[in-house]
């Protein structure tokens, strides 16, 4: 079997036309094998087979890592419960994620609203559905400070036995402490909703930056007596958000008497820029064969018609374009 074929004589169109159809039968194929492992799940015939839980059968046997398999457990098992599961996926108008995030929240009366809600929905947005359905209380505000982390590798060699084996369960596998000493490894940044209007956040930070934080609360005393961390941050994003509008966008209060655009010069007034922001939305303004791109971050101003060809800095000849498709044309 010939894992890197040629494309030599496929044109760009017959190349995403085969794309298309190979991701078509990619998600035909992972519904088969969800509704398969539930079957398989019900017989229990991973037993037979020498394996005492269907999530070593699928890391040992069908040679699966542990988050894939852990996530197609999941969907096979809430698509035993509920089958159109299987048609959803296979259409493409949800994910094994999505299926993930809404397991425990599926019932026979909300089963297929709550499907119809997630259709072709990102990641974030399911999150943020799933707490509007079972809300959190807020989250306290934490300063701590975390181990080095050469103490906390070393800390870790001599916490772990020399033969430590790899979960073989469900339940270890989801246990967040699992041969890991407490400290021992710093986290990434987490921003997750626990309700329909607040957000858990998590990150960490360098001593320089706890040093400002601490002096800024400080500071904010008379107005912030308990140093409120969410305040802070509110307050301090507010003010950066304004510096960016002004520095990359030109949006100021009182605007000044527009100049008129040199065509010797590739520079775009500032009249320009907020015009051109506005009109777009803050989105790349790219129209490709499947419509809009949808990028937010990493946009340019880009000449329609090119400087070099005659092309002057005004608002009709000025588009947003992300970097790739600035680059691109």
């Amino acid at each position: 079997m010939t894992i890197r074929p040629s494309f030599n004589e496929l044109s760009d169109r017959d190349l995403l036309a085969t794309v298309h159809g190979l991701a078509q039968r990619e998600r035909h194929a992972t519904a088969r094998l969800i509704a398969s492992l539930a079957e398989l799940d019900a017989r229990r015939l991973y037993l037979a087979e020498g394996y005492s839980s269907l999530f070593t059968y699928c890391t040992r046997a069908l040679q699966l890592s542990e988050h894939a398999a852990y996530g197609r457990i999941e969907a096979a098992r809430a698509a035993r419960a509920y089958p159109v599961i299987l048609e959803r996926l296979e259409a493409g108008e949800i994910t094994l994620t999505t299926v993930g995030l809404l397991s425990s929240h599926l019932t026979p009366e909300n089963h297929r609203q709550l499907l119809d809600a997630t259709r072709h929905k990102s990641k974030r947005e399911v999150e943020h559905l799933v707490a509007t359905l079972r809300p959190q209380p807020p989250v306290a505000s934490v300063i701590r400070k975390l181990p080095d982390r050469s103490q906390a590798r070393d800390h870790a060699s001599a916490a772990a036995p020399p033969s430590a084996a790899p979960p073989t369960n469900l339940e270890t596998l989801a246990s967040p402490t699992h041969s890991r000493p407490p400290g021992c490894e710093i986290k990434p940044a987490v921003v997750k909703p626990i309700d329909a209007e607040h957000y858990k956040l998590q990150c960490t930070v360098t001593r320089e930056t706890m040093e400002k934080l601490r002096h800024v609360q400080d500071l904010m005393r008379h107005t912030c007596p308990k140093g409120d961390l969410s305040i802070i941050f509110d307050r301090a994003l507010t003010m950066l958000l304004e510096h960016l509008e002004r520095t990359k966008l030109a949006q100021v209060s009182r605007a000044r008497e527009p100049r008129r655009a040199s065509t010797n010069s590739r520079h775009i007034p500032a009249a320009v820029r907020r015009a051109v922001w506005a009109r777009d939305g803050g989105q790349c303004a790219f129209v490709g064969a499947q419509g809009r791109c949808t990028e937010r971050g990493f946009l340019e101003f880009h000449h329609v018609l090119p400087f070099g060809d005659g092309g002057t800095a005004v608002v009709e000849n000025i588009q947003l374009r992300c970097r790739a498709h600035n680059q691109y044309e």
